[in-house]
């Protein structure tokens, strides 16, 4: 409804309002918020795409102009405005939106939902369906910028290998570069190589950073040469002379004083870099062979990181100067004539950025200003990124990127930034995660206890608690801060962390699946509880707890000294995941018991969960037992699925997995294959079947296969007390049909 009397067209400004269905209103990013649903009192946030660590009505690294919206009877659509300048967006209580870019066009598409799963099943299908990513890369993961040398990164590993902490994934930060230059590596870290050779060899898996900048103060750097030599870097327009700006790159031959002031720093030590345009074929191809250099090193294959995934950073793209080293030369771009409410607007667009006028070329060889195309730089750095780290690896891996646009979740996952150790940042990592499917980014997470700032015990034990239920789990933090990982602090927080852990591990088959039905269907796997619950309005505004899928609900801790938290059960049938037990209560709030050691975790009743015992890592928990959680809802019945592959194949979920369904139903469950594209090499077989709720006493267990009793050795127990049937000792065989029937 675009009759509010506001619209405006020019060149470099365009407004246009519409009125709102209702106060809900969820989405546009990369910005921090405070509650769920947007505040619709006169409130004007900004997107651009900037080196914005998150802050309040800051615009971070991502550039997300979709929004969904509630109606009061519950029914949602979104709408997603395709325009790639800076813009803000004044939410209004009437209510009302008034869109505010610098240029582009209005190009708007809506999607009529109902609910909001359709909503982003529909966005999904609009922009691209959110990336698959390997079952490895649902493991916990472990960064630090800092690691004085590959002794360290070592000794951090073999530490968490005693402790017995679930972990699959190690991370170098710029630390292994010769002074932060991308494809090269420090004297310090010579031996990370045979270092990523050995994890590897032990089941686990290691990922690398890249910036976008490349130094050009350098007499013998293969990459700025070959950069050159193919013209891949953004110039000054109707010039051949190239952008400069600073980064991370050092001068050569200079030895850094780190005590110095920051902006003595980079003006004394910093290179200059030029920024490629990765729009242009010859980028892509530079890249890839430059990516291609460090994983095979044909030069000397003892340097050589065999590397199993890609972290790009920096590729707002950031800048330590604003604009370009000797300032920017168009004010009307850099200044133009409206400066969307992005923190300071003396500042104008140029903020850690670089020059608005800066000349790039679309594939075809039309040229396009950076002032027009700066929120796609990220974007157009993550696909061939995918493609190169595919094309070395001949497996699926990941991209985690920084910058983000609509459609960046077809190829990567999203890590929401450089948070604060803080309490606040608890409950605003949650804002965030959820919020990422409504922009097709699935595989995100917070940095576990924080980046900047040095982490307290209790803080980090319960972030690791709920930071085990992001989809993205990785404990990561900065330079001149105190270590934070699990065996930084004591047995007790090892305990802590281990237990967490294994609770993720067990129920990686279930979240796999969940990441199946995204990649396939769009379906969410952080799943705000609106999603599941719309009929009620209380879940509207619950930010503080979450789902997994449709099943599982997690209520963690967010708040120091606590020792209950104030959890909201929906209505259904809810038990509790470490008793069994059913609750007793629904469509209420509830104090619930949470001491340190202690995250609330329950099941839903109707839900089928499959699991496997755990084990340090997924190369070997994928070789241990599966057992299936039945779930039973009111009506005694429950349903579920498993998605199965060799957990890192390229190619599309149909060409060879095995799907299963299972279906509880009136004493009888049902486990069906309804693709058998896979056969397992581990012989796996469900071995134990839980189901919780069961109101009657159960005599005998039969397990058949196409109609026909077979013989099978399981044991049975009931516990009346809480109304559970455990059945152990089977050998159910992955692959394979059966029916299971009690009387």
């Amino acid at each position: 409804d675009s009759q509010l009397p506001t619209f405006t067209f020019s060149d470099m400004f365009i407004q246009i309002s519409t009125r709102l269905a209702s106060q809900y209103l969820y989405g546009f990013g990369e910005t921090e918020h405070t509650k769920f649903p947007r505040d619709m009192n006169w409130h004007t946030w900004g997107m651009f795409t900037r080196d914005q660590p998150p802050g309040y009505k800051l615009n971070s690294y991502g550039f997300q102009p979709f929004y969904m919206g509630l109606e009061e009877d519950g029914n949602a659509h979104g709408v997603l405005l395709l325009n790639s300048n800076a813009m803000d967006v004044t939410f209004q209580p009437t209510p009302a939106l008034t869109y505010r870019t610098t240029g582009g066009i209005l190009d708007f598409y809506v999607v009529l939902g109902p609910t909001p799963e359709l909503v982003v099943q529909e966005y999904t299908a609009l922009v691209g369906r959110p990336v698959m990513p390997p079952y490895w890369a649902l493991g916990f993961q472990l960064c630090r910028y800092g690691y004085e040398n590959d002794t360290e990164i070592a000794k951090l590993v073999e530490e968490m290998k005693a402790a017995g902490i679930p972990y699959d994934v190690q991370y170098a930060d710029i630390d292994y570069m010769e002074r932060q230059l991308d494809f090269t590596l420090n004297p310090r870290f010579t031996g990370l190589p045979a270092l990523i050779n050995k994890i590897k060899e032990e089941g686990m898996r290691f990922i690398i950073i890249l910036d976008p900048a490349i130094s050009g103060n350098e007499t013998d750097y293969p990459a700025f040469t070959r950069g050159l030599e193919k013209d891949v870097f953004i110039k000054w327009p109707n010039t051949s002379d190239i952008i400069y700006a600073k980064v991370w790159p050092d001068l050569p031959n200079v030895e850094v004083n780190d005590t110095l002031d920051w902006d003595t720093q980079v003006k004394l030590y910093r290179a200059h870099v030029a920024f490629p345009d990765f729009f242009r074929n010859s980028t892509t191809e530079w890249w890839m062979r430059e990516i291609a250099e460090v994983y095979t090193n044909p030069h000397n294959a003892s340097r050589s990181l065999k590397f199993d995934g890609l972290w790009i950073d920096m590729n707002e793209p950031s800048s330590f100067v604003n604009g370009a080293v000797g300032g920017c030369r168009n004010q009307e771009l850099n200044f133009p004539p409206y400066v969307p409410q992005l923190g300071s607007r003396s500042e104008g667009l140029i903020f850690k950025t670089l020059c608005m006028e800066g000349q790039q070329y679309l594939p075809d060889g039309s040229p396009v200003s950076h002032y027009d195309v700066h929120n796609l730089y990220g974007w157009s750095q993550t696909k061939p990124t995918l493609d190169a780290l595919r094309n070395l690896t001949n497996e699926r891996g990941i991209v985690v990127t920084r910058s983000t646009y609509p459609s960046s979740g077809k190829w990567s996952g999203h890590w929401l930034g450089d948070n604060t150790a803080a309490w606040n940042q608890l409950d605003k990592s949650i804002i965030g995660t959820p919020t990422q499917p409504v922009t097709n980014l699935f595989h995100t997470g917070a940095d576990i206890c924080g980046f900047f700032g040095d982490s307290e015990y209790e803080l980090c034990a319960r972030w690791m608690q709920l930071g085990a239920f992001y989809p993205y789990s990785r404990n990561h933090n900065g330079k001149g801060s105190k270590r934070q990982d699990p065996v930084a602090w004591n047995s007790t927080f090892e305990d802590i962390s281990r237990k967490v852990l294994n609770i993720r591990y067990t129920l990686l088959p279930y979240l796999y699946t969940l990441m199946y039905e995204a990649n396939a269907h769009g379906s969410t796997v952080v799943r705000p509880l609106l999603h599941e619950f719309v009929e009620d309005k209380t879940t509207w505004e619950i930010h503080r707890q979450f789902l997994w899928g449709a099943a599982l609900l997690i209520s963690p801790v967010l708040e120091k000294g606590a020792v209950a938290v104030n959890a909201y059960l929906p209505n259904a049938r809810w038990y509790d995941y470490h008793t069994d037990e059913y609750i007793g209560f629904r469509g209420q709030f509830r104090n619930l018991t949470s001491p340190l050691e202690h995250i609330n975790l329950h099941i839903r009743g109707g839900y089928i969960l499959a699991q496997q015992s755990p084990a340090n890592t997924t190369f070997y928990s994928r070789k241990n037992p599966l057992a299936l959680v039945v779930a039973l809802n009111d009506s005694q019945r429950a349903e579920g699925q498993l998605y199965w592959d060799d957990g890192v194949r390229i190619g599309k979920y149909q060409d060879k997995p095995l799907i299963f369904f299972f279906l509880f139903l009136q004493d009888i469950l049902e486990i069906k294959v309804l693709h058998h594209g896979y056969t397992d090499p581990n012989n796996l077989k469900f071995t134990q079947i839980k189901i919780l709720g069961m109101t009657s006493n159960v005599r005998e267990v039969t397990v058949s296969q196409n109609g026909e009793a077979i013989r099978s050795p399981h044991v049975v127990s009931y516990n009346s007390q809480k109304e559970v049937l455990e059945i152990t000792r089977l050998e159910l065989e992955l692959g394979k049909d059966y029916t299971v029937q009690w009387s």
